[in-house]
């Protein structure tokens, strides 16, 4: 039977689990599962950490049009350099938005003074596992960034009027950030005192 959102309230039972891959970050099993009509079938899953992801705003947010951090670097799945917003991985232990601070500060040197939960999303439902957690962050300090050995980072400041545009024409592809720039735009309220 389905809930009001359409989903069934009986889940899929796991009856067979092997093992493909298990590296650094990521783990590629196959699943055969019992569906909820009594069928079996057999689905490729990738299990993740899950990530947070945090849209900085130079400017109050709340302004006409404030200016924003984009990161630009080189991603080999996608074979180019890519514009997207600071995120990452939480380390063992670590909650996303204890990760979205670090990531932040990390990749660009700044640290926020206010960051506000947007919302989460699960990146490709279909076969993995993995959710984003989803921030803005404001009041940003100056630092020194702290980067990974293989991040080549650019940092690109860019008016929200800009990234809506790099968005619209493509330049701005990634997923998560076209999500988290999106929602931080023009569905979250403003922010509170």
């Amino acid at each position: 039977m389905s809930g009001r959102n359409g989903s069934s309230k009986e889940v899929p039972r796991v009856l067979e689990r092997e093992r493909i891959f298990k590296g650094r970050i990521v783990e590629l099993a196959l699943e055969k599962i019992r569906l909820p009509d009594g069928s079996t079938t057999t689905l490729e899953i990738v299990r993740h950490p899950g990530a947070a992801a945090v849209v900085p705003f130079l400017d109050p947010p709340e302004e006409p049009d404030p200016r924003i951090v984009l990161i630009h670097q080189y991603r080999h799945a996608a074979g180019r350099t890519i514009y997207e917003i600071p995120a990452g991985i939480p380390a063992p232990g670590e909650e996303p938005q204890a990760c979205a601070r670090r990531e932040l500060e990390e990749e660009t040197g700044y640290a926020c003074g206010s960051l506000r939960y947007l919302t989460k999303l699960y990146t490709t439902p279909g076969f993995t596992d993995e959710v984003i957690h989803l921030y803005s962050a404001s009041s940003l300090e100056p630092g020194s960034p702290s980067r990974d050995r293989d991040e080549m980072i650019r940092l690109r400041e860019v008016r929200r009027s800009e990234a809506v545009e790099m968005i619209r024409t493509g330049e701005l592809a990634d997923a998560k950030s076209v999500a988290a720039l999106l929602h931080a735009f023009f569905l979250s309220p403003e922010p509170g005192p």
